[in-house]
C-alpha cells in the first residue's frame, strides 16, 4: 500500500515520487555521504513484485528508489539512510559502498529492453541526485561493476551510452592501446576490483562499454580502458567529489 507522494528534484524541475518505505536501511557508517550512484535491474516480472521484495524484512535488501516500467518512481529509503543494496562489492578504495552510495532498482526482467519511460525517469532522477549531493559523472556505475563475477545487472540492454551523452556518466574515447598484460592493472585504476582473471575483467567491461563485442582482449579494448584510466582514476575523482 503505497504511503503517499513527494516531491524530489530533478535538476531545476520537481519529480513527484511515491513514497513506500522499506524497513530494510540504518545509518550510514562512519558519517559517510554518498558520492556513488549504483544502477541495479530487479530481474522480477514487475515492480510491484519487485517493490514487495524491496520492502520485506525478511529479504534484508532494499534500495533508495524503485523505476516502474511506466516510469513510476517509488522512493523507499531516504537518501541519507543507508540502503542495503552493494552486498559485498566494491569500487576503487569503497568497500562499504551501501554506506557510500544510493541505489535505483530498475524494473526489467534481465532480457527485455529498458521502456523509454524508465529511462527518462532514470536520466531525471540520476540529474537531481547528482546535483543534490555533487556527485560526478564517474561515480554513476552499475551493480556488475563494483562486484565483478557476482552481478550482472544492469545488463547488456541497459543504455550506458544515452547516460554519458547526457552527462550522467562517462563514455571512452578511442585511447592509445598500450600492453594487452597491462589492463588489470588500468581496470582497477578506473575502479574496477584488482583481480588476476583477465577473463572476468574483460567481461565486466565489455557488459558496459562493448556489449556486442566477441572474441578476446584486444587492442579496442585496451585504448577504452586506457583513456578511462587516464581521464577518470576512480580515487582521485572521490577525492574530488
Amino acid at each position: 500500500m503505497w504511503l503517499g507522494s513527494g516531491t524530489i528534484l530533478a535538476g531545476s524541475r520537481p519529480l513527484t515520487a511515491l513514497t513506500h518505505p522499506s524497513p530494510n536501511f540504518g545509518p550510514r557508517k562512519q558519517n559517510a555521504r554518498p558520492d556513488l550512484i549504483v544502477i541495479h535491474y530487479t530481474a522480477m516480472q514487475s515492480a510491484q513484485a519487485a517493490c514487495r521484495t524491496l520492502c520485506n524484512p525478511e529479504n534484508e535488501v532494499s534500495a533508495h528508489y524503485l523505476i516502474g516500467e511506466d516510469g513510476e518512481i517509488m522512493s523507499l529509503v531516504a537518501e541519507d539512510m543507508r540502503a542495503w543494496h552493494g552486498g559485498a562489492g566494491r569500487w576503487g578504495a569503497v568497500t562499504d559502498v551501501n554506506s557510500h552510495s544510493i541505489g535505483i532498482e530498475l524494473a526489467n526482467d534481465g532480457y527485455s529492453p529498458f521502456s523509454a519511460a524508465l529511462m527518462d525517469s532514470l536520466t531525471d532522477l540520476t540529474k537531481g541526485i547528482m546535483q543534490r549531493r555533487d556527485i560526478s559523472a564517474q561515480r554513476v556505475i552499475g551493480h556488475s561493476d563494483m562486484s565483478p563475477g557476482r552481478k550482472i545487472d544492469p545488463g547488456l540492454r541497459f543504455d550506458w551510452r544515452r547516460l554519458a551523452l547526457e552527462g550522467l556518466s562517462v563514455w571512452p574515447n578511442a585511447g592509445q592501446a598500450g600492453a594487452l598484460d597491462q589492463f588489470p592493472m588500468m581496470m582497477a585504476q578506473f575502479g574496477y576490483t584488482a583481480t588476476d582473471d583477465a577473463d572476468l575483467l574483460l567481461d565486466c567491461f565489455r557488459r558496459r562499454f562493448r556489449p556486442h563485442a566477441v572474441g578476446p582482449l584486444d587492442a579496442t579494448d585496451m585504448g577504452m580502458i586506457a583513456d578511462l584510466a587516464q581521464r577518470f582514476p576512480v580515487d582521485q575523482s572521490a577525492a574530488s567529489t
